[in-house]
């Protein structure tokens, strides 16, 4: 670490202790990626989807902004299979404001997930547009994507999964894929206009008034395993996507990813970004909620954030619960879609900025040295890669102390090489971008 300041004089001082890599045995049962496609065939067969699509009809296919384990072959299968009921399938970003609330930006992030017109062999259709379709019970006006309400049918696939930012019934799933997905920037922020208290309430009821308004023809929920493969896909009718969500997710909550370690001193994570969650970390693993309205995940006292996605697009969401940033983090934050992103949620908590490091070891050190419960001599810390894929973690030498069931130490303790700028030489190395917004 080069940096010459006075903040260095001070960290130069902090010893960082040595780290053993740790396997955490969790559940790793899935569906492989071979037979996704006759799994997904029965599913639909089950429906049957055939009931409510007829030759000749204009069916958009929802794609959403996360990375969901399989979406590019699960969206190609599902348009394969209404070509073959002799329907006209077209696919639409259902992502709420993301992508900078801009239709190129949405289809951006799909083409990263291998979403293209080519390789799903049917138009996409990119638009902000929005249609009213009818109102919720309680009088307020729904509005979706002006594509899918002007289409036969619309047929929604989502993931499954606990909410970062509230609880209920309904958190990550298909009715939140209808009630902001679907919705675009305009019905996203009605959705949130009452905050993530209310949540829970909106979903449910904006969700529901999709199902009644509109033509859904069918829903196709995806569960993934801790190791962020598809564990279960279902699909359903119309009339069941709000009674079966809530098992559903019951079954995806006890699925996700979880570190077994139940407190830390310092958390590092090596990167965060959209496609590993909306909250650039998952909260549910890392225990850094944005809202007061939900809970869970390890408890640290502080949380270090060393790099950005690619796949993020400078979407930087959940940067603002880390206790520091590095410059590298900092350098590529497109600040324009990060507001967009808090302005249409109503929470800006994930999008501020915290404090910002010149490297990945004074951030580590700045963290360490900012603890008030650490043992300064034998800390407790715990890095990730990030917070989908956490089979292989790294755990400091005090932490190897008391293993909790589950977890299994690799090899000899090591200590952590940097490169003569500060930086963590065995990451993946980054093509690095720049601020867009200033």
């Amino acid at each position: 670490m080069k940096e010459q300041s006075e903040l260095y004089r001070y960290l130069e001082h902090i010893k960082l202790p040595k780290f053993y890599k740790a396997k955490q045995h969790l559940d790793a049962a899935c569906i492989s990626r071979d037979q996704i496609p006759s799994v997904l065939r029965v599913q639909l067969d089950q429906v049957p989807l055939s009931d409510n699509v007829k030759p000749g009809m204009r069916i958009a296919v929802t794609a959403g902004s996360r990375g969901v384990a399989n979406i590019d072959l699960i969206i190609r299968e599902i348009v394969q299979y209404l070509k073959e009921l002799k329907a006209e399938p077209f696919i639409i970003p259902a992502m709420g404001s993301h992508g900078g609330g801009t239709a190129e930006g949405q289809l951006e992030i799909l083409e990263g997930y291998g979403i293209s017109e080519k390789t799903m062999n049917c138009p996409l259709i990119s638009s902000m547009e929005v249609q009213k379709i009818g109102d919720t019970e309680d009088g307020r006006p729904v509005y979706i994507d002006q594509a899918a309400a002007n289409a036969d049918g619309i047929l929604v696939v989502g993931r499954i999964k606990p909410h970062t930012g509230f609880r209920g019934p309904y958190q990550s799933g298909l009715m939140k894929m209808m009630a902001i997905g679907l919705g675009k920037q305009y019905g996203a922020r009605v959705c949130h206009e009452e905050g993530f208290k209310r949540m829970g309430y909106n979903v449910e009821m904006f969700g529901k008034a999709v199902i009644k308004h509109s033509n859904i023809v069918c829903a196709v929920g995806l569960i993934e395993n801790a190791f962020d493969h598809t564990w279960k896909i279902a699909a359903m009718k119309k009339e069941e996507i709000a009674s079966r969500e809530p098992d559903l997710l019951k079954e995806a909550e006890a699925h996700m990813p979880r570190l077994l370690f139940p407190d830390c001193d310092v958390l590092v994570v090596n990167e965060i970004g959209k496609n590993f969650s909306g909250d650039g970390m998952d909260p549910n693993v890392t225990g850094t909620f944005a809202t007061p309205y939900a809970h869970g995940g390890i408890q640290a006292e502080r949380v270090c954030v060393l790099d950005l996605s690619p796949e993020s697009h400078g979407n930087g969401m959940g940067s603002g619960m880390a206790s520091a940033i590095t410059q590298k983090v900092f350098d590529q934050l497109d600040l324009n879609s990060m507001y967009i992103n808090g302005f249409t949620c109503r929470n800006l908590n994930g999008s501020r900025i915290p404090c910002i490091l010149p490297s990945d070891e004074s951030a580590i050190k700045f963290c360490l040295g900012t603890c008030v419960n650490a043992d300064q001599e034998a800390p407790r810390i715990i890095r990730l890669f990030n917070s989908q894929f956490i089979e292989y973690i790294w755990i400091s030498e005090a932490m190897a102390e008391n293993l909790p069931e589950g977890v299994e130490i690799i090899g000899e303790p090591e200590e952590l090489v940097f490169s003569p700028d500060g930086n963590l030489l065995d990451k993946e190395p980054r093509q690095r971008g720049q601020r867009k917004f200033d």
